[in-house]
This record gives structure tokens, C-alpha cells and sequence, in this order.
């Protein structure tokens, strides 16, 4: 999945972006306050997309 998509989808879920690192950037869910990082790839596989969904519960 392109990175942008999954970010989009991110957004659409109500997450937010808390802070950029040197290789990922870390996202919030505000309703359960979980908080996951995403890689800076152009792409990121299928699965590591539903691995960071169920880490911010969404």
C-alpha cells in the first residue's frame, strides 16, 4: 500500500501525527491513546498496515 494511502486512512480514523523520527513517524489514536510508528516508505506491505491498525486499535 502506498504510504500516503495508509496515512489518508490514518487521518480518516481520527489518528494524528505526534512527532517525526529519523525513520518513522509516530501516530496517535486519541480515543484509546495507543500510539504506533509508521516507516517512511513509499510502500508499506499489506500486512505490516493491519499490524499498526491493531496496535492503535482502530
Amino acid at each position: 500500500m502506498k504510504r500516503g494511502n495508509f496515512i489518508r486512512e490514518l487521518i480518516q480514523a481520527g489518528c494524528y501525527l505526534k512527532r517525526h523520527g529519523n525513520r518513522h513517524d509516530i501516530y496517535v489514536n486519541p480515543k484509546t491513546g495507543k500510539q504506533a510508528p509508521i516507516p517512511r516508505h513509499s510502500e508499506i506491505k499489506e500486512s505490516l498496515c493491519e499490524l499498526i491498525k491493531k496496535q492503535l486499535e482502530l
